[in-house]
């Protein structure tokens, strides 16, 4: 029978050791942890648990991602001497249902139900603190010893004339379209943006994606995000860069939404797909009367991941400060252990000192961890760029996905600034290269382990040998293999 730890009460009033605010990603993994080690627990959340990854993020998005690559997968089947007669016939009806069934297949894992029988005291409602130690929820007052704020983000809409005249998606309402959109246009070239419009392109659907600009996700090494641009055009995707919108109109006689470029020829679509970015949710919260600050970016965080009240944790989405990592699931799970580490155990952390991977689950991927070629040059007087194409990987040619390649950044030394993967499963292949960074090993350590061949993995090696062909050519070297040859 599982234990259950009991939370104070003073006169209705809660006293948890913890009290955490958002039922996403990052607040499930806190409460998890922290309940399994004993700790009483108050969870508070006003919408769904699971929060944005599970209910409009991650989660229903890579469901989509899936049904887009099979069909996409039936148009290239003829290049291995498979019929597929005229193409995939898309049923959007059915895709939404696969859609659906993949995130209500995971929600009892996030459940009210599954963290109640935890141990964790679930509080539907709104969370505001009333003062520096007290939140009001669920008609609740709460004096946690700690508090943590994981409360998430939402979409940011572009101050675009015009927008608030005509019907938008976001992230938040894609997934509830009953019928294939006949002209998708995506503003915004981030990596959610270039996810789905390639995946309703693939679906079947004409796509126009416009991103300001100069380039598609403006935060990747432009090397290697070049690749993914060039697959989205060749898919047929219409891509816009350096392309400002002067405002967005409704024609009266027609359901068309007409984007105006400036200084460019009008854009006619059926829907309209806004993917901007995110800001952090903080409205309500009552911040202020905690003794909270926030900024642009969010609630102002140190390295511990502590705001300005000293009981006060963000983590997350909501979370602002240097080094956090982005707006990533892992990055909010990554964030929740180390707040049980500061908050329960009192042990010094500090964000920032982790690797933390991205990925751009584009076809091909685009996966990258540390500094991107601009950043390790600004820094280092002195770098080597070592590069891998899929094209020289066996597994790559039989799977005939040879786009793409491996780019490290490393120092004369060899050891490992930053390196970014564009290509079938980029996602996977860079995980020996957050380790390798994570535990300090060096390049010359990827180039020593044995690789299953044939594999795409492999090209971890062949990047990682890339650094030792120069001592090939060493003089020293050479007369050392000289004289092992005269003496037989």
């Amino acid at each position: 029978m599982k234990k259950t730890y009991k939370i104070s009460r003073d006169a209705g009033t809660l006293k948890p050791d913890l009290c955490i605010i958002g039922a996403g990603s990052a607040g499930l993994s806190v409460a998890s942890i922290a309940v399994s080690m004993g700790a009483s627990v108050v969870l508070v959340e006003k919408h769904r648990m699971g929060g944005e990854c599970l209910n409009v993020g991650c989660v229903p998005s890579k469901a989509l991602l899936a049904a887009a690559h099979h069909a996409h997968d039936l148009r290239q089947a003829g290049r291995f001497g498979i019929g597929t007669g005229e193409g995939p016939s898309v049923d959007f009806s059915r895709v939404r249902e696969h859609v659906r069934e993949v995130v209500s297949t995971i929600a009892p894992m996030d459940s009210i139900e599954r963290y109640t029988a935890m141990g964790v005291q679930v509080i539907q409602g709104e969370a505001s603190f009333t003062d520096a130690q007290t939140v009001s929820a669920g008609g609740r007052l709460i004096k946690a010893r700690r508090f943590v704020i994981a409360s998430g983000s939402m979409p940011a809409l572009p101050s675009t004339p015009g927008l608030d005249q005509v019907p938008y998606l976001t992230n938040e309402t894609v997934f509830d379209l009953a019928e294939k959109p006949e002209h998708l246009i995506v503003i915004g070239g981030g990596a959610t943006g270039v996810e789905l419009a390639q995946a309703y392109r693939r679906l079947g659907s004409e796509v126009t994606l416009i991103e300001a600009g100069e380039r598609l996700l403006s935060g990747e090494d432009p090397e290697m995000a070049a690749v993914v641009e060039r697959a989205l055009r060749s898919e047929g995707v219409e891509v816009r860069t350096g392309c400002a919108i002067d405002r967005i109109e409704r024609r009266e006689n027609s359901p068309v939404s007409i984007l105006l470029a400036m200084g460019g020829d009008g854009i006619d679509g059926t829907h309209v797909l806004i993917a901007t970015g995110r800001q952090a949710v903080t409205d309500g919260l009552g911040l202020e009367a905690a003794g909270i600050k926030t900024d642009r970016s969010g609630i102002r965080v140190d390295q511990r991941l502590k705001t300005t009240n000293s009981r006060v944790y963000a983590i997350g989405d909501c979370a602002s400060g240097p080094k956090l990592g982005g707006r990533f699931t892992h990055v909010a799970n990554h964030h929740a252990g180390l707040v049980i580490r500061n908050a329960l155990f009192g042990l010094p952390v500090k964000a920032g000192d982790t690797p933390i991977p991205r990925v751009v689950y584009t076809d091909p991927e685009l996966a990258a961890v540390g500094r991107t070629e601009d950043e390790a040059r600004a820094e280092h007087k002195s770098i080597r760029i070592l590069r891998w194409s899929f094209a020289h990987n066996d597994r790559a040619r039989a799977e005939r996905a040879t786009s793409g390649h491996v780019k490290a950044i490393v120092t004369p030394r060899g050891r490992i600034l930053g390196c970014t993967i564009v290509g079938p499963r980029a996602g996977e292949l860079i995980m020996p290269w957050v380790l390798a960074m994570t535990h300090g090993l060096k390049v010359s350590d990827l180039a020593g382990v044995v690789y299953p061949y044939p594999s795409l993995s492999e090209v971890t090696k062949s990047t990682a040998v890339e650094f030792l062909k120069p001592l090939t050519q060493n003089p020293w070297s050479r007369r050392v293999i000289g004289l092992v040859r005269r003496l037989g």
